[in-house]
């Protein structure tokens, strides 16, 4: 009996001191997944025009898919070699751009639409003789200059009408104030991007004609861009950036009012003119979607628009776009959802 109550009085005291030693024990907590950065480029200045980037950063969109996200603003140009070279991971530029710069032997590709639709217009007095592109003939027409995806547009414009540059009187404006000369009338017709200086101008009371290329050339319009390298090493990352921001553009399609208030909190600078914000952002909404991304998903590419525009650029007095420079070596599916 003495030995019985021993041994019984022993596992009591050994459960006694195990339970102590467990309820003393702190729980092992599991280690968190460290976020993978990317830094991202957005174009020269903060604007309402990158609501859905914003938003996905405000929201945590980003970071709960695993990303650090860092904005940069870079003019198109530096953007392009940024992220040819890995200095910046992936970034916002016109697709017009890709195409000389994939031509010339920058290692990017184009990995999602954000513009359906080209931005770029040609507008004039509301009240004027021109409302077509065969109207241009011998007016003068004002540019920031004789590059970019402005004067690629006003080209492909004024071919569809069987005219040159040679027919109208361009004069340049390399502050961009072509719009300014329009409403002074010192022009009497400017390129202008249509989420922005028609609104600008309507809202002095000057209205204008809108002449749009969609219909005409399918120009790519700006889109997310990525470097070869890049899209070797962090390919799931640039994978779950894509869908978080295709996320926000659709939230953001449905309520223009989100993308503004995550906009405000993110650049707060912003906040100082609200009307006029949601007004640029509401004309920005419609150009990010079109029948293809209505058939196929925001962010899908229309490679046979590419190969259009390609064959079109191709055609372009003093272009050195390759004759050898396919689609397949401007664009890539792979990040879409």
């Amino acid at each position: 009996m003495r030995f019985a109550t021993w041994v019984s009085g022993l596992l009591v005291t050994v459960a006694l001191v195990v339970g102590c030693s467990s309820a003393s024990s702190p729980t092992p907590q599991p280690t968190p997944t460290p976020l993978t950065k990317l830094t991202v480029g957005l174009g020269y200045i903060p604007s309402v025009q990158f609501a859905q980037f914003y938003r996905a950063q405000q929201q945590g969109y980003y970071r709960d898919a695993g990303l650090d996200v860092t904005f940069q603003s870079e003019i198109d140009p530096n953007l392009i070699t940024l992220v040819g070279q890995g200095a910046v991971d992936i970034g916002i530029a016109d697709g017009t751009s890709v195409i000389p710069a994939v031509g010339q032997g920058v290692p990017i590709k184009y990995a999602a639409t954000i513009y359906a639709q080209f931005p770029n217009v040609v507008i004039a007095a509301a009240n004027g003789p021109i409302k077509s592109a065969a109207d241009l003939k011998g007016h003068s027409l004002g540019i920031p200059g004789e590059y970019g995806s402005s004067w690629i547009m006003l080209q492909a414009l004024l071919a569809s009408a069987g005219l040159t540059a040679n027919d109208v009187d361009i004069r340049d404006y390399p502050d961009f104030g072509q719009a300014v000369a329009l409403q002074q009338g010192q022009v009497d017709a400017a390129t202008a991007f249509r989420n922005n200086e028609p609104l600008q101008l309507g809202q002095q009371g000057f209205a204008t004609t809108q002449l749009t290329i969609d219909q005409i050339t399918p120009l790519p319009g700006p889109g997310l861009i990525v470097g070869t390298a890049t899209l070797t090493t962090k390919r799931d990352a640039l994978t779950a950036f894509v869908t978080a921001t295709l996320r926000a553009m659709d939230e953001i399609a449905a309520d223009p009012q989100l993308g503004l208030d995550d906009t405000i909190a993110q650049v707060p600078d912003l906040g100082s003119n609200k009307d006029s914000q949601l007004a640029v952002l509401q004309a920005t909404v419609p150009m990010w979607g079109s029948p293809y991304t209505q058939a196929h998903g925001s962010g899908a590419i229309d490679q046979d628009a590419w190969s259009k525009s390609l064959d079109f650029m191709r055609g372009l007095s003093g272009s050195n776009i390759p004759s050898s420079l396919a689609v397949d070596q401007l664009v890539t599916e792979e990040l879409l959802p």
